[in-house]
């Protein structure tokens, strides 16, 4: 069985019970960056290896007083492809997985989709264990309406499919209107509102930072103020607009 693990997004108490039980049964967890994941399972101390675990069930290893060292597989955008294969071949032989991201729910502008669709195709049993999502962390404390909104990913790497994308929303504001969220890494934040402010004009949006952590920020500023604000952005940002 494969379990779709949600994690925190910043501060590590905001875990479910549920999901730290799926971590600490199963026989493998699959990771975005060992690095990443070694903190999360560190600190609520289960023990994991980068070796195949030994094919015994979690409940006889703690009846034995010897705990699983489950091992951490990698999966990224680089490697999905040539790794569903070997995942799927260990899921028919009977081993359980958790897979989980570097933050958040899994799947969500992140890998995973490929090995979920080859489970379904597969007649491999899923679950997702629903927990934390930046998405709606950000739209909650955004002050935006939160009935209707979109989430756009990512948006496009070439500038002129990126502006691409903002006039076509100007098409859906025909129709309907909604808040608008997308993440925006800080190597490209500067030149995303730039051409958003081509495009939407000088609008007001909201940024959010550091959610969850020490140092959360959630502002709404004009674009034009942000440009001006905004001088050496570090982190991942959540961009949420309307128009």
């Amino acid at each position: 069985m494969l379990y779709i693990v949600a994690t925190p997004i910043g501060n590590l108490k905001d875990i479910t019970l549920r999901a730290l039980e799926v971590l600490q049964s199963v026989d493998s967890i699959i990771c975005e960056d060992t690095r990443r994941a070694s903190i999360l399972l560190n600190h609520y101390q289960i023990p994991f290896g980068h070796s195949r675990p030994l094919r015994r069930s979690f409940s006889e290893a703690s009846e034995g007083g010897n705990p699983i060292n489950k091992s951490l597989i990698v999966l990224n955008d680089y490697n999905e492809a040539k790794m569903v294969e070997s995942i799927i071949r260990r899921l028919k032989s009977g081993e359980n997985f958790a897979l989980i991201s570097d933050a958040g729910t899994p799947l969500v502008s992140d890998p995973g989709y490929k090995l979920v669709r080859s489970c379904i195709e597969n007649g491999i049993q899923i679950d997702s264990i629903p927990g934390s999502s930046s998405v709606i962390t950000a739209l909650t404390l955004s002050g935006l309406p939160p009935d209707k909104f979109l989430f756009l990913g990512y948006p496009p790497e070439k500038p002129g499919q990126r502006m691409q994308l903002f006039k076509s929303l100007t098409l859906i504001h025909e129709s309907i209107r909604v808040t608008y969220i997308a993440f925006v890494s800080p190597y490209k934040l500067l030149r995303t509102l730039q051409d958003m402010r081509e495009v939407l004009g000088d609008i007001d949006i909201v940024l959010a930072h550091e959610l969850t952590k020490i140092h959360q920020s959630v502002d709404k500023k004009k674009i034009s103020e942000w440009l001006e604000t905004l001088k050496n952005p570090k982190g991942e940002y959540i961009l949420l607009f309307r128009i």
